[in-house]
């Protein structure tokens, strides 16, 4: 076993954290930003478009910087990059200003996600890179079920309180800095000092020297254009604009077809809502990692795509509570997606996993697209049927389930099987040096 490293393991977890809480509070945003700039739905689209434009831009330069400067350095550079777009739009909250903030946020956030996976594999040691990666992903998930809250809280205290001196300590703050006209710009004052306390968190911390397998690199140019030429390398890459497109598409108008329908108010129901919408993502990711012992990822791929149109279909038909509800349940089909058609991209060539990774997720750029899609259809036809694009996206997903042919299928077993398996996993976790498993 490689030698492992808790305080580097517990770091990234603290990174999944901010990524995620950054990252996905636009859904909630969305309806304050449209009243507070007086913009149309497309414009409103430009804002996560600028955001996630940023993965298709950097994805790929990240995984080469990261080759050359190593871990600290680049982390270093993607946190300066998100304090210096926070606090750029906290102290500027224009539109166009927020469009700048957004894209230099986004590049840094494409830094950190190439870079930290790979440190999570050699911090907590490859036998147990798997278990890692779910308590990621449910680090992830609960940073953004919790982020909404902080919105909602941060924005009705900062409109009840209206002046400094009345709400006190951070809400006294606070409202010394932000307009009043605009309480939820003070959120961007909270994720510039989040940012700025990472970066001397990473000053502080000493990190060994780690080394990846020559498979785990990211390769040369002509490493790329070698996959680029692989067809199943581009039907992956748009499996991941899909997924990535069908996740911010739905969350980032949840809020305001809330309120445009169903008259919702998005600075409490809606925020609610989306954060409900993240969390039953999470726990989806329980059952899915169940599923997936006992069905083949395709499988398990085909019923939650299946589930998430027809509860789209709620979503966008249902009344009030119908709607409100289903949306939250979108969020628990979505859970298994990005991990299943990851690994079956990843099981489906044979070499240069670490380049395909890094076109795999500028893939991500699907969320700056179809968030856009669906608002320029908004403005023009409804914001409903705007959102109907992501039948579009779901529909694709659904398909990758029916010609997936991965060259290593994901391990199976019996119920009976998997709850025999139980004891000896808990029984082995915490072997010996002399005990230790086979990679």
């Amino acid at each position: 076993m490689s030698r492992r490293h808790p305080m580097i393991v517990l770091l990234v977890f603290l990174i999944f954290f901010v990524i995620s809480f950054i990252t996905n509070i636009l859904g909630p945003l969305v309806p304050d930003i449209i009243n507070g700039f007086s913009l149309s739905l497309a414009l409103a689209g430009f804002l996560p478009f600028s955001f996630f434009v940023a993965y298709g831009v950097m994805s790929i330069p990240a995984g080469m910087l990261l080759e050359r400067y190593r871990e600290r350095a680049v982390m270093t550079a993607a946190f300066a990059l998100a304090f210096a777009g926070s606090l750029l739009f906290a102290s500027v909250p224009t539109f166009q200003v927020a469009l700048t903030s957004l894209f230099l946020i986004g590049i840094g956030m494409t830094m950190l996600q190439v870079a930290i996976n790979p440190l999570l594999r050699a911090a907590g040691g490859e036998e147990h890179f798997a278990f890692y990666s779910v308590m990621g992903q449910l680090v992830f998930g609960s940073a953004s079920f919790l982020s909404p809250f902080v919105y909602s809280y941060l924005v009705t205290h900062l409109k009840e309180d209206g002046v400094a001196g009345v709400g006190g300590g951070l809400l006294d703050l606070l409202a010394r800095n932000v307009p009043r006209e605009l309480p939820w710009v003070s959120l961007y004052w909270v994720f510039a000092a989040v940012t700025l306390g990472i970066v001397v968190v990473l000053a502080l911390v000493r990190f060994p020297a780690f080394s990846l397998r020559d498979e785990e690199r990211p390769g040369a140019w002509a490493t790329h254009r070698d996959l680029l030429r692989n067809r199943m390398v581009w039907l992956y890459f748009a499996g991941i604009f899909c997924y990535v497109g069908s996740e911010q598409g739905i969350a980032n108008w949840i809020s305001k077809f809330l309120s445009t329908y169903h008259g919702f108010d998005p600075q409490v129901e809606g925020a609610r809502a989306v954060a409900m919408f993240w969390g039953l993502m999470t726990a989806g990711c329980l059952l899915g990692l169940l599923l997936l012992k006992l069905f083949d990822a395709r499988k398990v791929l085909v019923g939650f795509a299946a589930a998430a149109i027809v509860t789209l279909t709620a979503a966008l038909l249902g009344g009030p509570q119908v709607s409100y509800y289903a949306f939250i349940w979108i969020g628990f089909f979505l859970s298994v997606m990005w991990s299943v058609i990851f690994s079956l991209a990843l099981n489906s060539v044979p070499r240069h996993h670490g380049s395909f990774s890094g076109i795999l997720c500028t893939g991500i750029v699907g969320g700056a697209f179809v968030s856009l899609a669906v608002g320029w259809l908004g403005d023009r036809f409804g914001l409903r049927a705007g959102m109907t694009l992501a039948y579009l996206t779901l529909g694709y997903i659904l398909a990758i389930g029916f010609w997936a042919r991965p060259l290593v299928d994901n391990a199976t077993m019996s119920l009976r099987q998997l709850l025999a398996a139980i004891p000896r996993t808990f029984s082995r976790a915490r072997p010996s040096a002399a005990a230790a498993p086979r990679q």
